[in-house]
């Protein structure tokens, strides 16, 4: 008679959680789950020091400037930087769903308009970050008062830089990881495997990375 398997061998063999989940996809959502805690800390870091503030810079005079048309569209850029992070998460969906579909034509294209989406966003951002540098902020500076007009702290620019360039890390590392499933998905890796579970583990990133972004820029730019 055959020995029955422990039932531990037979979920960690077949590459299944105890929840019935893919062992590598629960494995990103825990990632996820650490990840989420750290972007928490600094945002609950901001808001216990912006709130504890009496005043704080008006952001529609800190992000009013716009490429090729100057001053006076607030946040008008932000706004645009935005809406393409949202595109990109469109795209991510289609590449998964066609993963889902066996369609690696799809798949691969799809997989290249969220990796342009991503770089189109960096660039955004890094235009934004040269702006205001020239302006005048970076890290222990900050030439923006109060709304009310009075000489604000350095906590401001603080902030900001850190908590977009840490946010901006993660798209770049998102932008990383597609290409690399770009190339996987050419080569036809994923069709050797018999499936593209590994598409639907960096949708799983890109969508974190795009969902962390909404809470950012209510933080900075609408708060």
């Amino acid at each position: 008679m055959a020995q029955a398997v422990p039932a531990v061998q037979k979920w960690w063999n077949g590459g299944k959680s105890p929840f019935n989940v893919e062992y590598g996809k629960i494995m990103m959502w825990y990632f996820l789950m650490s990840d989420a805690f750290t972007f928490g800390a600094f945002l609950i870091s901001y808001g216990t020091i912006r709130f504890a503030t009496n005043s704080w810079p008006d952001p529609n005079h800190v992000f009013n400037s716009f490429p090729g048309l100057g001053a006076g569209y607030p946040l008008l850029f932000v706004s645009l930087m935005t809406f393409i992070l949202i595109i990109s998460s469109v795209t991510m969906v289609l590449a998964v769903q066609a993963g889902q579909e066996m369609d690696r034509k799809r798949v691969a294209k799809y997989l290249v308009f969220t990796i342009l989406g991503g770089l189109a966003f960096l660039s955004c951002q890094a235009w934004e970050w040269t702006h205001l540098y020239h302006e005048g902020a970076w890290w222990g500076h900050n030439p923006f008062p109060n709304h009310n007009g009075s000489v604000a702290t350095t906590n401001f620019s603080n902030f900001f830089f850190t908590i977009t360039g840490f946010h901006g890390f993660h798209v770049f590392s998102g932008v990383i990881i597609n290409i690399i499933m770009l190339i996987m998905t050419l080569q036809g890796k994923f069709d050797q495997r018999g499936h593209y579970l590994m598409i639907e583990k960096a949708g799983l990133y890109w969508h974190f990375v795009d969902l962390v972004w909404v809470f950012v820029f209510t933080c900075f730019y609408l708060i």
